[in-house]
């Protein structure tokens, strides 16, 4: 069964289906966590958004609340696994959608097509991995599919990862490896058109670049500590 046919399924009352929630990592992301929460919302699928504002000092947990998803603030920047966590920690359901906060040219689309394979019942995750919507961005994915943060994940493999929150932004890189060891199914979804900012553009070069040696970094001192992929 697709998305579509359940989608359908849904809005003729023949079958419930599972509850989705997105989660939503986000820091100091003012400028674009309202237009992604607000797709969320209207998904007919998503039953819930809940933003992880990770010690963001700017109006991200407004502008998330005001496009109408549950917001947890964390005190203070944890790092993104820990914000993921958070998120899980918070819903109880069956499929957990991750998305990050700054994505340009999501639509509905992407988001059944993420969906599908989780819901449908083939794979326990489906990784979306950019096509078509900007080189620089598109590069890297095309070499590490797995830093992707564009996830449809089955709760009962989350429930399976206990390093999550220490993995900082090395988190994708733990739910592959968790995937790969205990031979959970994953498949890729080419997501036509979507992109993100780059951290040197939403903080200035000198901040941006910093902020992407303090990624690299994390990523590796993870695939070091838990003996590569």
């Amino acid at each position: 069964m697709g998305a579509g046919l359940l989608i359908e399924e849904q809005a003729s009352g023949m079958k419930a289906p599972e509850r989705i929630t997105a989660v939503v990592p986000a820091y100091n992301e003012e400028p674009t966590i309202g237009a992604v929460v607000a797709l969320l919302c209207a998904h007919p699928l998503v039953g819930e958004v809940v933003v992880v504002s990770d010690g963001s000092t700017d109006r991200t947990a407004h502008e998330a609340r005001q496009a109408g998803a549950r917001v947890i603030e964390l005190p203070e920047n944890l790092g993104k696994g820990a914000a993921l966590r958070a998120g899980v920690a918070a819903t109880k359901a069956d499929v957990v959608l991750f998305l990050d906060a700054d994505l340009i040219g999501l639509t509905h689309e992407h988001i059944d097509n993420l969906l599908s394979p989780v819901v449908d019942g083939n794979v326990e995750m489906a990784v979306g991995l950019f096509d078509g919507g900007r080189r620089s961005t598109e590069l890297a994915q095309s070499i590490a599919p797995f830093l992707s943060g564009q996830r449809a994940v089955r709760r009962t493999m989350l429930e399976g990862i206990n390093d999550l929150d220490e993995a900082g932004f090395g988190a994708e890189v733990a739910l592959t490896r968790f995937a790969k060891k205990n031979g959970n199914r994953v498949s890729e979804v080419f997501l036509k058109d979507v992109t993100h900012q780059t951290k040197e553009e939403k903080r200035g070069f000198v901040k941006g670049f910093a902020a992407r040696i303090r990624m690299y970094w994390e990523i590796a001192r993870y695939l070091a500590d838990s003996n590569n992929l």
